[in-house]
């Protein structure tokens, strides 16, 4: 496929998105990897990163490795994940702490829509794409009710942080950012990149030293854990698509729970901060949401998320057509 400057600077905005729903809790990068059209080549470019690429790079040299390897989009993408992660960590801290229901409400119609836009790409139904949607549903219900536990302070544990949250971050419907709040190390996972940006700023060698150590641990896990689901997923793609859709799809369906704007808190914990933050949350009806429910402003983010996957999906349309 010939792609132009353009194209792939599309791609690095679809990576900027990916990036921004990574952050928030309940939102999967991998939701938006598929619903802009670029989630199966991902996968499948992913899966050919092995010792293989040094072999081809010996024999044809560079450039016929890096084309093996569908580089030019890994880097466009991932350089876009990259910024966004970096530029918005501290933004979507805030918005999650001063207007939490707000940034839910655009996320939750983002992902509402999703689950149409996954769901209408399985070919043939059967009962067992029901069964597999109903099971995968209920999963992931009850990962988003889980209550999140406090992390040991090792780089053991952030390495299989990590392994286990990238897993979920390339999974749509499945939050890595969700699974790092569950496994209690989203606070160091988010500190971390806040404390890198910071320590790079301010020559803070210090605070560097001790944000590289961490981010390093979290990269290597992810890295192991991607290059090991991808070919997984590969997989299933190839072989099982309709059967692999309605499992997303049922993820999907799942997290919804998750990202419902208005909840009632059910228990409090403290932060490294000494900030009290909401430990485990339950669902309730905007009308019975204590105090503003800004219901009028939620319901048009709400469109707007929904227009946002209109919008990827037409962008997704553009590619597959070049």
């Amino acid at each position: 496929m010939q792609r132009r400057f353009l194209d792939y600077f599309i791609i690095s905005l679809k990576g900027l998105a990916m990036g921004a729903a990574d952050v928030v809790p309940g939102v999967s990068g991998g939701t938006i990897a598929f619903i802009s059209g670029i989630y199966e080549e991902l996968i499948e470019s992913i899966d050919r990163v092995n010792f293989g690429v040094f072999k081809t790079w010996r024999k044809e040299g560079f450039k016929a490795a890096w084309k093996s390897i569908n580089g030019t989009f890994l880097l466009a993408l991932f350089t876009g994940v990259a910024i966004s992660i970096l530029s918005l960590a501290k933004a979507i801290k805030w918005l999650l702490t001063n207007e939490p229901i707000l940034l839910w409400a655009f996320f939750f119609g983002l992902v509402l829509a999703s689950i149409w836009f996954i769901g209408k790409q399985i070919k043939k139904w059967d009962f067992k794409l029901c069964i597999a949607i109903i099971l995968t549903s209920v999963v992931s219900y009850f990962i988003t009710t889980a209550e999140p536990f406090a992390s040991p302070d090792s780089s053991l544990y952030l390495l299989f942080c990590g392994f286990i949250a990238i897993i979920a971050m390339i999974l749509p419907g499945v939050s890595g950012a969700f699974i790092l709040l569950i496994l209690g190390a989203y606070g160091t996972a988010i500190d971390t990149v806040n404390n890198l940006r910071e320590g790079v700023s301010t020559m803070n060698f210090e605070l560097l030293k001790d944000a590289l150590l961490k981010f390093a641990m979290l990269a290597i896990g992810a890295i192991v854990g991607i290059k090991v689901f991808s070919k997984i997923l590969n997989w299933m793609f190839k072989n099982h698509k309709n059967l692999t859709l309605a499992a997303l799809t049922g993820f999907m369906i799942g997290s919804l729970n998750k990202i419902w704007p208005w909840k009632n808190v059910l228990s409090w914990r403290t932060n490294s901060h000494g900030e009290k933050v909401p430990l485990v949350e339950e669902s309730i009806s905007p009308f019975s949401f204590e105090g503003d429910n800004q219901l009028v402003i939620a319901i048009v983010l709400m469109i707007l998320g929904i227009a946002s996957i209109l919008i990827l999906e037409y962008l997704g349309k553009g590619k597959e057509s070049a």
